[in-house]
């Protein structure tokens, strides 16, 4: 499990914004964050870009290939959607054995309307899933804008949704997800939901056009309990 804060987490394909806003939030929270990408001369151009936004914090993530990433002890794809179970399949043997989280949502515009698209069996997640069957896929953030996650002055506010057929796998990502301020994982059970999860992004996109803004999932309803066994945390030992 990844619990401890000095574990590191690589993001293949990671220099665009939701890659890239990712592992600045998890270094920021103390992880270990690299960003990987098929040229590493592109991941230290995003890594230069985030340590000039941010001149009054220590910015600690790590420029590096796709396969320095799929290296790391957790693995997140940032790639779009496309070509996300490629990549896996490319580092397969790397990702052996971890947990491989799944970001991307299968989406396309149709003039002013978002629609979702049905990727090869069913989702993202479960395609990559298929094509690395000996890690342990989980899909989680898809529904956080970019814009917020890349910006250090704001709480990201935003439930975030985790499904995986891993009992552990899930534990792990709720965990590392709790530890990014104004996020709160929920667990949504089996990978066999993450269609759902992927398709409802486009939802949200549809209400970013409408209503001009950065829309992020917060349910109510909720108590605060444990995401993973769903007990009251005042009564976990």
């Amino acid at each position: 499990m990844c619990k401890a804060r000095s574990v590191r987490i690589g993001i293949m394909g990671g220099t665009g914004p939701a890659g890239s806003g990712l592992a600045l939030r998890l270094d920021a929270a103390g992880y270990g964050a690299v960003i990987g990408s098929r040229s590493v001369e592109r991941s230290r151009e995003v890594v230069d870009r985030l340590v000039s936004a941010w001149p009054g914090r220590t910015v600690g993530v790590v420029a590096g290939t796709n396969a320095d990433a799929a290296a790391c002890d957790l693995v997140v794809l940032a790639t779009p959607w496309d070509s996300a179970a490629t990549l896996a399949a490319e580092h397969a043997e790397a990702l052996t054995g971890k947990i491989v989280v799944t970001m991307a949502n299968a989406l396309v515009r149709v003039g002013n309307e978002f629609q979702p698209l049905v990727p090869p069996r069913g989702s993202i997640a479960a395609h990559v899933q298929a094509a690395i069957p000996a890690s342990r896929v989980v899909a989680a953030m898809q529904h956080i804008p970019a814009k917020e996650l890349g910006n250090l002055d704001h709480h990201v506010d935003s439930d975030v949704l985790v499904c995986s057929d891993d009992p552990e796998a899930t534990e792990t990502v709720c965990d590392v997800v709790s530890k990014i301020p104004g996020c709160r994982p929920l667990n949504t059970g089996g990978l066999s939901n993450a269609l759902a999860l992927e398709a409802f992004t486009a939802v949200l996109l549809q209400l970013n056009v409408r209503y001009k803004t950065r829309v992020a999932p917060r349910l109510t309803g909720i108590p605060e309990v444990d995401p993973v066994t769903g007990r009251d945390t005042a009564i976990r030992h």
